[in-house]
């Protein structure tokens, strides 16, 4: 299945405001599904009347079938080890991994084996998996189940990295990762997992690897995706009764990057913020700031800023929880001093 350059959808598809991030993954799952017997899916706790710990697969074991959507026994290698071989015989799975946290028990099957396959053959086979998991902290989840870690897939040649912030642009990535035939890791914040947000009806896909200028501006661009989406519009909207016009962009996927979006907004502003919630240090945002760095050399009014937690495990406490993470106060804080 080929997908087009541009976000597909009929001309007067409604959007419902009223869907959840969860319900909108849900969609994406279920017109998968629909379109392609081929597309299967694997998890803990995924079937009926579980229907995922996040509920993305509620009701699809029922609509679809227990030879399709199937319990897993708790081992992430199982899961990860029985898509990938699945996908070399031409299904689509879908593969769940219920925490990011918990890729540390399959990297092997995911760096060495999802990522590499199509190098290794010559290009002769695909392995279009997408692994679904819940990502980053809040709700005091405590140190082994709060993490982002996409700087470590960004870092794995072969994989595809999508972190969407809003529930419209997780059904269209999601649904175009599932018919990618390349692996995709489809990471969701648990923190947006249950915000509340307009999702077009039926068919909807949003092409991997172009950002989404969520919100236009002249002075300053802040870069970010996930959770740190919203709390950036949050600081431009402040910074706005202020007389500081922000743009605000999503990247959407890590990779592919959208470098032409990323440098053509810097280029207009001049200033620019990139915050994530993965730890500052070799974070994502380091790639992004010396690509920007180098492109627009001599060009900048101001250096390049990151705002991102510090360098430590993300603590259990809900003060220092809270803490450890940007917010729009400490964005506007930032831009502030840059002026």
């Amino acid at each position: 299945m080929s997908l087009t350059t541009k976000e597909s959808k009929p001309v007067d598809q409604a959007e419902d405001p009223k869907h959840t991030m969860s319900e909108g993954i849900n969609q994406a799952i279920d017109l998968a599904m629909g379109e392609d017997p081929e597309v299967i899916y694997l998890g803990e706790d995924v079937e009926d009347p579980i229907g995922g710990v996040m509920k993305g697969t509620k009701g699809m074991s029922t609509k679809y079938g227990r030879e399709r959507v199937r319990n897993t026994p708790i081992s992430e290698q199982a899961i990860i080890g029985t898509a990938i071989g699945a996908s070399l015989v031409g299904m689509r799975p879908i593969a769940e991994i219920m925490l990011m946290d918990f890729f540390a028990v399959c990297m092997d099957q995911v760096a060495n084996h999802a990522a590499k396959l199509r190098y290794m053959s010559g290009g002769r086979t695909n392995v279009p998996i997408t692994i679904r998991t819940a990502v980053g902290g809040g709700g005091q989840f405590g140190a082994q189940h709060s993490q982002s870690l996409e700087a470590w897939m960004m870092h794995i040649p072969g994989l595809k990295v999508i972190i969407p912030s809003t529930p419209r642009d997780a059904k269209g990535l999601l649904y175009s990762a599932i018919f990618d035939d390349d692996p995709c890791i489809h990471m969701e914040e648990r923190a947006l997992l249950f915000t509340r947000g307009p999702v077009p009806a039926g068919d909807f896909s949003i092409p991997l690897g172009v950002a989404d200028v969520k919100r236009s501006g002249s002075d300053v661009t802040i870069i970010s995706w996930g959770r740190l989406v919203p709390q950036a519009l949050i600081a431009a909207e402040t910074l706005a009764a202020e007389g500081t016009d922000v743009e605000v962009l999503d990247m959407r996927t890590l990779v592919p990057l959208d470098k032409a979006a990323i440098l053509e907004s810097v280029a207009k502003t001049r200033r620019v913020v990139i915050t994530h919630a993965a730890t500052q240090f070799a974070g994502p945002g380091a790639e992004i700031a010396a690509m920007i760095s180098r492109e627009l050399f001599g060009e900048l009014a101001a250096p390049v800023e990151r705002l991102a937690p510090v360098y430590a495990p993300i603590p259990f406490a809900a003060e220092l929880e809270n803490a450890l993470f940007p917010d729009a106060a400490r964005i506007v804080d930032l831009i502030r001093s840059m002026a």
